[in-house]
């Protein structure tokens, strides 16, 4: 993949102003009970341009390290750019952790000029509503948010991605994206994630899709006891797991029926 020099986020690392506390071993301290988020406050993670994807089993902290960043950018923890923060907060209530303020983020050059936008599978239905009732005018935004709730989530879910906030922005947080689409739209978020690599756009996804991670170029991240570990495509889990399942499903399936 040919990506552009553009690093507006150049690093995320704990905050140095001795109101950190990670703990030997974790303990019930969460999030940094989590490896991957324990190693993330240890040692820091030097973000690379263009496409990254942070890949692990459900609990190992990639959305929780997704949604951390959205709140260090300025996007709303429920979705979409710092415009929509007042009325997006308001729809993500009461589980936020408080990895944020345990970090800072190192920008790059005219790093914080560049739009962020935060977009999850998880509540866009309530960003998308949200939207609606306050775009007086939905010809405005250019994407009508009046219109997203006439079609299917995954269909809206697509269209968002080619909406003015998406064409605007210079940092993409995406957390399970996959949730909301077809394998054919898989393909198409693919192709949308490569040109906004191409044109200097850094992206972060949280994902479970051996699809997406496919993208050629894209940095990987695998999140598990190890911590926060570069992985290739073919030597991610998900990846073996899917080639076995569907060479020979009764192989998982003996063991759940």
């Amino acid at each position: 993949m040919r990506t552009g020099p553009a690093r507006p986020l150049r690093r995320v690392e704990a905050r140095d102003d001795g109101g950190l506390d990670v703990g030997s071993d974790g303990g019930d301290d969460w999030p940094a009970s989590i490896p991957a988020v324990a190693h993330l406050l240890r040692h820091g993670w030097d973000v690379a341009a263009g496409v990254t994807f942070l890949v692990g089993e459900n609990g190992s902290g990639k959305s929780t390290i997704v949604e951390a960043l959205a709140q260090l950018l300025g996007a709303p923890e429920g979705g979409g750019t710092g415009a929509h923060r007042a009325g997006a907060e308001r729809e993500r209530a009461g589980d936020v952790s408080d990895l944020a303020r345990r970090l800072r983020v190192v920008r790059g050059p005219g790093g914080r000029s560049r739009e962020v936008f935060f977009l999850r599978a998880e509540t866009m239905h309530a960003f998308v509503s949200y939207l609606a009732r306050t775009v007086a005018d939905p010809a405005a935004e250019e994407v009508g948010p009046h219109a997203l709730h006439r079609i299917s989530h995954g269909e809206s879910f697509v269209e968002m991605l080619s909406g003015p906030w998406v064409r605007r922005a210079g940092v993409l947080l995406l957390d399970e994206p996959e949730a909301a689409l077809s394998f054919a739209n898989c393909l198409t978020l693919v192709g949308a994630l490569h040109v906004m690599a191409r044109e200097g756009k850094q992206v972060v996804c949280a994902t479970h899709s051996p699809v997406l991670t496919a993208l050629p170029g894209a940095t990987i991240l695998q999140l598990d006891d190890e911590g926060l570990t570069p992985v290739g495509w073919e030597d991610l889990r998900i990846v073996h797991d899917h080639r076995f399942f569907l060479d020979a499903p009764e192989r998982y399936l003996r063991h759940v029926l």
